[in-house]
């Protein structure tokens, strides 16, 4: 797992309208990057769901939101539109950028082994710099925990 402090990787992706977004688009703000396994499932959903029902709050924070999984632009188009989502959800095809956040790799699941995405989330701070690291989350609450982190970290800095 990449640690707090490091700096976070650059990437460069389509998102479900096939427009190009980078990390970059975010400095001088924070970032939460999040990185699920597929589109259109339960789990998955229901965080996604989760940051897009608190994406107000994240915003009136100065705070961006991107899910990033391996499934092609179609896909999170439809996933979506399916929701009505209103952060974009960003195609890492061959999981290059989910390995470069230490988020894809081997993992089982039915009795079979497969490539694939795993549920971390990073929070990159203003300057580019890890924050905080959330490895194998929960869905359900996720976005709320990191709201709260985040409350927790600007209480911390105002004297």
């Amino acid at each position: 797992m990449l640690d707090v402090g490091d700096d976070a990787p650059e990437f460069e992706l389509l998102n479900q309208y096939g427009e190009t977004v980078s990390r970059s688009d975010f400095d001088g703000q924070r970032l939460v990057v999040y990185f699920y396994p597929r589109a259109d499932t339960e789990g998955c959903t229901l965080e996604a769901r989760g940051f897009d029902e608190a994406l107000a709050r994240f915003e009136d924070r100065d705070v961006g939101v991107v899910g990033i999984s391996d499934d092609p632009v179609d896909d999170l188009e439809s996933f979506a539109d399916e929701y009505d989502f209103g952060f974009d959800l960003l195609s890492d095809e061959f999981g290059e950028v989910a390995t470069l956040y230490d988020s894809y790799g081997e993992k089982q699941m039915f009795g079979n082994t497969f490539d694939g995405v795993f549920r971390n989330t990073y929070v990159v701070g203003p300057d580019g710099r890890i924050e905080a690291v959330y490895e194998d989350v929960t869905p359900e609450g996720h976005a709320e925990e990191i709201l709260a982190d985040l409350a927790d970290t600007s209480a911390e800095a105002t004297p």
